[in-house]
């Protein structure tokens, strides 16, 4: 079963059904595409805008993500008092997050509310699993290279679903099952274990980041973006950095 938007083209590319030529087929599709983009990273220019945030380092951005989390678990929200109105007017035609969460698409998981977050300030992506697919690099790197975010965290979060079926591995209908291939490293390396698969999950997810985008990778060592994998406790709201 394929994940949908990866169909095959029928391009030369695609004439291998291996799973080694698939990951080459994706890699290059990515790179074709924010090839003439940019012409590489080391040369890139940010917008205006991402030059206009007041959070300036990979640091600072994850300090200021874990700050929030801190007033989220203490029940000291501040979002909320500022003004929504105006944070519209000034975010209608630009954006400038500091931060980029991959996050498991489930609804105990509001990615803004947890960090104490308003609108503008993160660049969400959210998918079941928080999985690293194609389409998910691409917009993490559409965040990076042109929104300016400067730290990538990947979130996996207590009790997780995708993560649970994928250790079941049971027939389910339509598409879910198209999950599986991407948590199933998690599952081999952690086993039975759903806790220490979430959080396995989480660890490999970000490295791939780390290593499947040449755009993120150079942002990295230049030393502009940090990529880390971190946990949610449903439980406690408490989010905790993965070693």
């Amino acid at each position: 079963m394929t994940v949908e938007g990866e169909a095959h083209c029928g391009c030369p590319d695609d004439a291998s059904t291996a799973p080694g030529a698939t990951s080459a087929s994706r890699r290059r599709l990515l790179g074709g595409a924010l090839a003439g983009a940019m012409a590489g990273v080391s040369g890139l220019t940010l917008p205006a805008v991402a030059q206009a945030q007041t959070v300036k380092s990979p640091e600072d951005a994850l300090k200021t993500l874990l700050d929030g989390n801190r007033r989220f678990v203490a029940r000291r929200l501040t979002f909320y008092r500022q003004d929504l109105a105006l944070l519209q007017r000034n975010t209608a035609e630009k954006q400038q997050p500091f931060a980029s969460v991959l996050s498991c698409a489930d609804s105990r998981v509001p990615v803004e509310l947890v960090f104490d977050q308003s609108i503008g300030d993160v660049f969400v992506n959210r998918v079941a699993g928080n999985i690293a697919t194609t389409e998910i690099i691409a917009s993490i790197e559409y965040g990076a290279a042109v929104l300016g975010t400067k730290a990538i965290m990947v979130l996996g979060h207590g009790d997780c679903g995708a993560v649970q079926a994928t250790i079941a591995g049971k027939p389910v209908p339509g598409q879910i099952s198209s999950l599986y291939r991407f948590i199933r490293p998690a599952v081999n390396a952690a086993g039975d274990d759903l806790l220490a698969a979430i959080k396995a999950n989480a660890k490999i997810q970000a490295q791939l980041l780390r290593e499947s985008s040449p755009v993120l990778a150079g942002l990295l060592k230049a030393g502009k973006l940090t990529i880390v994998p971190a946990f949610f406790d449903l439980r406690t709201g408490k989010v905790t950095l993965l070693s």
